[in-house]
């Protein structure tokens, strides 16, 4: 069974959303992670890009198959996880302590459309 922590948001693509103020910080989740296998790439946006709520905004790369990642929620790209040029295989050591893009958000009442962990726990055993 895949780690899901309470208190973030959830897609159905298997992103999540740690809200910190007026800011998110983006990842893939567990089950993501899991189902890739070795990640071997991670595709970011440089900061500053726009990032729109379900679209496309990066990539990850395995050994098995390479997935986009698209966001969650829309907003400005301040901060990407530059550790993970260098070591993309964190996201495998622990997806939630290492996030991909910290955005600031634009609309927090987007999250309302996300699912909450029970939710997504429910979700990943479809």
């Amino acid at each position: 069974m895949a780690k899901v922590l309470e208190g973030l948001y959830y897609s159905e693509s298997h992103e999540y959303v740690r809200v910190e103020g007026e800011y998110g910080y983006i990842g893939i989740t567990d089950y993501a992670q899991n189902a890739l296998g070795n990640v071997v790439y991670v595709d970011m946006p440089e900061v500053d890009d726009e990032v729109e709520a379900g679209e496309e905004f990066g990539a990850v790369e395995s050994v098995k198959a390479a997935s986009d990642l698209y966001s969650p929620v829309t907003g400005t790209v301040v901060e990407v996880n530059e550790a993970l040029e260098d070591q993309p295989e964190l996201v495998n050591q622990d997806a939630f302590a290492n996030w991909i893009v910290k955005v600031q958000l634009s609309d927090k009442s987007e999250l309302d459309g996300l699912m909450d962990a029970k939710a997504y726990a429910v979700f990943c055993e479809k």
